[in-house]
């Protein structure tokens, strides 16, 4: 039986290689049949019966697919290939019409593995067709060639993805060549990368309008009291190759961001100048720039926003055009050249000489000529205005432009009242943007020491001035500050500072025991040898009836006074570092009306609550405090002010100026600050103080006790060694 199943199994594979060979032989004969019309139905049948090899990339059947015995050594591929594969030749191809014109076509890649023939048509309206071959047993699908990655597209114009591929280059390892400051070249190197290194100021090799914008601002600089030599601009004009236009455009971004970086915090850092200086930082954010400027519709404009807003600095920027002699305009600044000169005519015979230089328009403007501006004729009007000029130059007034001459046009040296506003302009880059609390109309308060002035502004405008006593020169000094006053104190207790007691009260105890009992203060002993002394609230308290409370690190603060005397002079520098305020009762109404609008205070009103119990007046919302030092400002009139810089800090700041030690700020450290707890010098054994941080502007204890004048104080300038705290 199991003979009978093998023989039969046998048998079916017979039958299936027989009728295989019939399927292949009938479709070669009925394609041998060249140029013979199949129109039967019967024919169309039999065509339709027969299977098409497919344009699929299938390897056509082999011997192997129809194994007789499993059993059967397997013949080479390769070999059976060659011999069941003949040649084609024109007599085994039909010529069938078809519609319209196909191209099918195997890949090299498939070719190489089958024998199947390309199947083509031509471009006339019959097509060649090779002879069909029958499907194999068991289809495998060929795997697809691998495709090459193709490049996405650059965003970079062609002509200027040369000058790209060198700003790659440039920001590897060389971009320490252009930016110093370590947020400068990670900010500078994402934003060219975003852009794929394509020029930010030029097209094509052209200075685009932002670029020019940004030229301009930088050659403009001295107009604000900056120093342009500081942002040097390079010279596009010259920049012919990718190299030279890469290097001129990451300058150019270098020069971009210093200026922002200086017009918004100023050329040298506040700690450079005293240790009794804290204002809040506010630098630059290099990508915040870099987005800003090259996306504005006006690059110059918005590179110009990084300069202080306010109106009193506005002021002063045009105070220094005015002194210059320039308007409202660029600063200006006369080339080298010829000695020009006017020769007046000495009669008929011999007329006047009047020199031409394309210099002279320059020079009508710079000495305030309107008439004839555009005129390049030395005339006798401009030899007499340059004429002026070196008289109050103390140059010999010859009329004659000389070397000399043009020197002391172009500097802003000439004259002292330059430096002071320059400096004074450089300080009002330290102070907040927005010097007031937006939610109470931008009210907040300023003090000018160098003024002795303290004023209150809302929306603008000055609501209420008086005088102030500001601290003495030297150790004593008001600290330059910015903070928020957040309550008022009226019948304070004053607690004597330790620095008064061991500097004043402690020697005067040795020589009169009874001294602190005359003067109405207290003294206690803590359980660990510590002592204090206080002063209850009254009539004679030194801190007088109120103080305004605005907490800092140098615990300072303003306050009533019981020596009036003092604010009838001009120059008010007595304190030791607190600020006395004259109109006390009327200065608190108003900034209690200002933070708490319905509480109806009067001045009236404050006088009431005076006792002898502490009574704090809290503010519903803080008012910023600005302590400011102006010896250079633009009073209500619109006139140019200046003031006697007493505690020398113009001095110190044109040295830092000039020197140049105000480059790098990144790097600046602030000047170790005081100790304003501990007093200089020894405590006698067994003699401690009490932590206290409360500060008093009143008079000395020998002033009160003696009459004696205060010791004459430091030099102005010394740098502060400690704080005696203020009375």
């Amino acid at each position: 039986m199991r003979d009978c199943w093998k023989n039969r199994a046998g048998y079916n594979r017979v039958l299936m290689a027989v009728a295989a060979t019939f399927l292949t032989v009938s479709a070669t004969s009925a394609l041998a049949q060249d140029d013979q019309t199949r129109n039967s139905a019967a024919e169309l049948a039999i065509d339709a019966a027969i299977p098409r090899p497919e344009p699929a990339n299938v390897p056509p059947p082999t011997p192997n697919d129809f194994k007789l015995d499993s059993a059967a050594p397997a013949p080479d591929a390769a070999k059976m290939t060659e011999k069941t594969a003949p040649a084609t030749k024109p007599a085994d191809v039909a010529t069938v019409p078809i519609s319209e014109p196909t191209k099918i076509e195997t890949s090299k890649a498939d070719a190489s593995k089958t024998d199947s023939p390309k199947i083509e048509t031509p471009k006339n309206d019959t097509a060649t067709v090779a002879p069909a071959q029958p499907p194999a047993a068991a289809t495998a699908t060929a795997p697809e060639p691998a495709k090459e990655p193709t490049k996405a597209a650059s965003n970079v114009a062609p002509a200027d993805q040369p000058v790209a591929d060198r700003l790659r280059d440039m920001l590897g390892a060389k971009s320490l060549r252009y930016f110093d400051r370590k947020a400068d070249r990670a900010a500078v190197e994402k934003f060219y990368t975003a852009r794929e290194y394509a020029p930010v100021w030029t097209q094509a090799g052209k200075l685009t309008d932002s670029g020019k914008g940004v030229v301009a601002r930088l050659k403009d600089a001295a107009s604000e009291g900056l120093n342009a030599s500081d942002y040097p601009v390079p010279d596009f004009a010259l920049a012919t190759t990718p190299d030279a236009l890469a290097d001129a455009d990451l300058k150019l971004t270098a020069g971009m961001l210093d200026y922002a970086r200086q017009a918004q915090s100023g050329r040298m850092h506040w700690s450079q100048v005293s240790a009794d200086i804290q204002y809040p930082e506010h630098p630059t954010d290099p990508a915040e720039v870099l987005g800003n400027v090259t996306t504005a519709k006006d690059a110059s404009a918005a590179l110009d926003g990084y300069n202080p807003p306010q109106k009193l600095y506005r002021e002063l920027k045009a105070k220094l055009a005015e002194l210059r002699g320039q308007g409202d305009g660029p600063v200006i600044q006369i080339a080298d050249g010829p000695v020009l000169k006017f020769t007046p005519a000495r009669g008929k015979k011999q007329p006047a000489i009047e020199m031409e230089d394309e210099r002279v328009p320059q020079l009508r403007k710079k000495l305030g000529i309107n008439e004839n501006a555009d005129d390049t004729r030395y005339d006798e009007k401009v030899a007499e205005a340059v004429r002026k000029f070196q008289a109050g130059a103390e140059l010999k007034p010859t009329g004659v432009l000389d070397e000399k001459t043009i020197k002391a046009i172009n500097s802003p040296k000439r004259d002292r009242q330059i430096d002071t506003v320059i400096v004074n302009m450089e300080r009002w880059r330290w102070l907040p943007r927005d010097l007031g609390a937006p939610s109470i109309g931008d009210a907040y308060v300023i003090l000018n020491i160098p003024d002795y002035t303290l004023k209150v502004m809302q929306n603008g405008a000055q609501v209420w001035t008086t005088r102030v006593v500001t601290g003495q020169p030297g150790v004593h000094a008001t600290p330059l500050l910015t903070e928020t006053m957040k309550f008022i104190t009226v019948n304070p207790t004053w607690n004597v500072p330790p620095s008064i007691i061991y500097n004043e009260y402690l020697p005067a105890l040795q020589q009169d025991p009874t001294v602190l009992e005359r003067m109405g203060l207290r003294l206690e002993h803590g359980r660990d040898g510590s002592i204090h002394i206080s002063q209850p609230p009254g009539e004679r308290n030194a801190l007088g009836r109120i103080r305004f409370n605005f907490p800092n690190k140098f615990l300072v603060y303003q306050h009533d006074t019981p020596d009036k005397n003092l604010f009838a002079r001009d120059e008010r520098a007595f304190s030791h570092g607190c600020m006395r305020v004259q109109n006390p009762d009327q200065y608190a109404s108003v900034l209690l009306n200002i933070t708490e609008p319905n509480g109806h205070y009067t001045p009236e009103k404050i006088r009431g609550m005076y006792g002898q119990s502490e009574i704090d007046l809290k503010f519903p919302t803080p008012i910023p405090v600005n302590i400011t030092y102006q010896t250079a400002f633009v009073d209500d009139a619109g006139a140019l002010q200046f003031r006697r810089d007493v505690y020398g800090r113009d001095a110190t700041m044109l040295s830092l100026l000039r020197s140049g030690r105000n480059r790098d700020l990144e790097n600046v450290i602030a000047h170790s600050q005081p100790n304003y707890v501990r007093p200089a010098g020894n405590l006698p054994d067994g003699v401690r103080f009490a932590s206290d941080n409360s500060w008093s502007s009143g008079p000395s204890f020998f002033e009160r006790l003696f009459g004696a004048p205060t010791p004459p104080p430091g030099p102005a300038g010394r740098r502060l060694q400690r704080r005696v705290y203020d009375r």
